[in-house]
């Protein structure tokens, strides 16, 4: 008995099914081991010199469990927090001294080339 090429057998159906399925899962697989990779590749690119890769915190060895894998992520989001916070003031320490030396008299005098000890310097800069 002859079959044509529209009128699959039901085997055949669920095999081509089967590999589509499988085609699809390995795609995504595929794609989410690229963004892996591109996300390890950013954070060694952003990680600061002279600081060496992160050691792995897998037990013996091997990938981190669920509660291990999440507590990774959480420190992580704390860490990326922290340097945000530490950026702002870096930045806002930057304004207010930028802003100070616009305005201190002892930068701006002519003694000022006078050696000074430094806590005189600091006492008598007047108050904002």
């Amino acid at each position: 008995m002859m079959q044509t090429t529209l009128h699959k057998s039901p085997e055949e159906d669920k095999k081509l099914r089967r590999r589509e399925k499988n085609r699809v899962a390995a795609q995504r697989s595929r794609k989410k081991q690229t963004q892996k990779a591109d996300k390890l590749h950013e954070i060694s690119v952003t990680q600061p010199p002279g600081r060496g890769p992160v050691p792995f915190r897998g037990a013996l060895g091997t990938r981190p469990s669920g509660k291990e894998y999440e507590n990774l992520e959480q420190e992580n989001s704390s860490l990326k927090k922290e340097i945000r916070i530490l950026t702002d003031e870096v930045k806002h320490l930057s304004d207010v001294l930028k802003d100070h030396e616009q305005i201190c008299p002892l930068l701006h005098c002519p003694l000022s080339c006078l050696s000074v000890p430094r806590a005189d310097v600091i006492t008598s800069c007047p108050p904002r």
